[in-house]
């Protein structure tokens, strides 16, 4: 049986897939603040996010992932560590940094070779990777050195007319994800501190 969404309906979510698939951007609410979605596959796509946040393109963009199978897709290794983490603390503000897999587009990559990612305890990103068949972007509603949208007016405020509006209300924690990294060794350390404590897990310095 589908999940019931309230205020967002299954067409809401169908329509805006319909614009990942077409290389359309779509805000989105998550557990944090909103997020900006496309589909990774599409080129396309990744270029007009780039250019929509003014951001160095060489940041990479974290993802949120439907499950542990789409996020496995995404990494070259699997340490032990980032599986004992995943199934602690997702669905939720997670994000891992792992190996990234050849071949990923250098905008999902980050300087040591790792992509970002988390299954989102938010309805509405976790649905949308999952009716998409794949990973989407969930970069913060703003553009590069302003705040993160919290709302849909903020966002709309930001990018007008050019986007995909998802309104899932107030944002419930407005606060950016705890971002850890684990090499391919398992060893682990935090990037950015966050509503997740992963202290029992750190086998490295923190910066």
């Amino acid at each position: 049986m589908a999940p019931s969404l309230d205020p967002v309906s299954e067409q809401v979510i169908a329509q805006a897939v319909d614009v990942l698939r077409a290389g359309g951007i779509v805000c989105m609410p998550t557990e944090t603040t909103y997020g900006l979605a496309v589909d990774i596959r599409s080129r396309a796509a990744l270029d007009a996010l780039v250019a929509c946040k003014g951001r160095d393109p060489r940041a990479p963009f974290g993802l949120v992932v439907a499950d542990h199978a789409q996020a496995a897709s995404l990494a070259r290794v699997w340490p032990r560590a980032v599986d004992a983490m995943a199934r602690a603390f997702w669905p939720g503000p997670l994000t891992l940094v792992i190996p990234a897999r050849p071949g990923l587009p250098a905008e999902l990559v980050g300087p040591d070779g790792g992509v970002g990612m988390r299954v989102s305890s938010h309805p509405v990103p976790a649905l949308l990777a999952r009716a998409l068949g794949g990973p989407i972007t969930a970069t913060s509603a703003n553009p590069a050195g302003l705040p993160p949208a919290l709302d849909v007016a903020s966002a709309r405020a930001y990018f007008g007319d050019s986007l995909c509006y998802i309104d899932g209300g107030a944002a419930a924690a407005p606060s950016a994800s705890t971002v850890v990294a684990v090499d391919e060794h398992g060893h682990v350390r935090v990037l950015r501190p966050g509503p997740i404590d992963v202290s029992a897990w750190v086998t490295g310095p923190s910066r």
